[in-house]
């Protein structure tokens, strides 16, 4: 069985993803790809799309539900990185259940990890 996100990318359609301009500067050891980010506030870069009424990441690559691919995972903002899935370390997570309830999806149930190994979920981002 494969991560319930590969299915679903509802969060990357739903947040405005904000994060700090260095994440997107080379020269600081950023790594998002600054030409997919959108300047927001003095001190804050958006990725492209998730400012708009209806969001929508630029490095989605989706069909809502049925498949979900970040075209920037190993690059991705640490706000992504820090949004589990629901269950996925045995707690709900706020974000993820709502997202999943905006685009109509069920919420994911303990059964949706079984078969989900340890390698294949999401690890928390390096302080």
């Amino acid at each position: 069985m494969s991560h319930p996100c590969l299915t679903c990318g509802a969060c990357c359609a739903y947040f405005r993803v904000s994060f700090h301009w260095s994440e997107a500067d080379p020269a600081t050891g950023g790594r998002v790809p600054v030409e997919l980010t959108d300047p927001l506030r003095a001190h804050e870069r958006v990725m492209r799309g998730t400012s708009q009424p209806h969001p929508r990441c630029v490095a989605l690559d989706a069909d809502i539900g049925h498949y979900s691919r970040c075209t920037i995972h190993d690059r991705r903002p640490s706000v992504c990185a820090m949004v589990p899935a629901s269950l996925e370390f045995g707690e709900r997570s706020a974000q993820c259940d709502k997202a999943r309830l905006a685009h109509g999806l069920p919420l994911l149930q303990t059964a949706d990890w079984a078969g989900v190994g340890a390698a294949e979920r999401n690890p928390l981002p390096d302080a």
